[in-house]
């Protein structure tokens, strides 16, 4: 099984502008001086973390979905991110795991963040998605579903001698005032899941004069830290080893051992 190239964008965004951001965010990837595989941009990437559901949802066919596709058939490359979608009377935040054949999966954000409402105006999905890219398994999660450990629970499973998934990716609007909280449980997901995580983040103040530090991560399957940015706007690619990963596994099987139990 091959290594994996995949680039993390963290950015600031503009609130509640979506044709603005999606010029910003075309402008990052065309700057990517490398070929990579997968792109991760942030919660909400086109609006920032608003509540404003109605005024700002589009449908599968609006102008940030139709952007993903173009996008990711230009560059031939995975464009990750979630967005404000209108589906059916529903609003949800949902990631969209966007390939280069225009084919699609999506995940509906589980844990909405109640502190901020967000549950009152957006519908929790039920579901988890784990793509797969070179034979890689990428469970996809947003923000808040990193504090429930039980959701990004990685399972060994025998039929298959492998665990569940390779990669958790974690796409946020997580503020600074909050940002040891967010730090730690990336490393603590890796740890106990052996896997690699990665967390985009956004950065600098949104509507609300909340401040977002960033402090987007791509964690090792041991929890060290590969790469961690703070403040600034940055873009990261880096190749995910699968040597790597199968050395940890093999030489420390932890999963094998883990508790069994059913999701309700």
């Amino acid at each position: 099984m091959s290594d994996l190239k995949v680039t993390l964008i963290q950015s600031q965004l503009y609130w509640e502008d979506i044709a603005a951001n999606l010029r910003m965010f075309d402008e990052k990837i065309n700057a990517i001086p490398e070929r990579t595989e997968v792109i991760v941009l942030p919660e909400m990437f086109s609006t920032g973390f608003s509540m404003e559901s109605e005024k700002l949802a589009e449908t599968m066919d609006g102008s940030a979905v139709q952007w993903m596709k173009q996008k990711a058939a230009e560059k031939n490359v995975i464009i990750t991110g979630s967005l404000i979608i209108k589906d059916g009377d529903n609003y949800l935040n949902r990631l969209i795991w966007m390939q280069p054949n225009g084919v699609y999966g999506v995940y509906d954000k589980r844990h909405l963040f109640g502190y901020a409402g967000e549950h009152e105006h957006y519908l929790p999905g039920d579901k988890r998605l784990i793509a797969q890219v070179k034979g890689w398994k990428i469970n996809l999660t947003v923000c808040y579903d990193l504090r429930f450990p039980v959701w990004a629970r990685n399972a060994f499973v025998p039929e298959t001698g492998a665990p569940a998934y390779d990669v958790l990716i974690n796409v946020a609007n997580w503020p600074e005032r909050r940002n040891v909280a967010w730090k730690t449980l990336l490393q603590a997901r890796a740890i106990e899941n052996q896997c690699y995580v990665i967390g985009v983040n956004r950065v600098g103040n949104d509507g609300n004069e909340i401040y977002h530090s960033g402090d987007s991560s791509l964690i090792d399957a041991m929890g060290a830290i590969v790469y961690q940015k703070a403040h600034d706007q940055d873009t990261f690619t880096y190749t995910l080893q699968r040597s790597h990963l199968d050395e940890v596994r093999s030489k420390l099987p932890f999963l094998k051992d883990a508790d069994k139990f059913q999701l309700f």
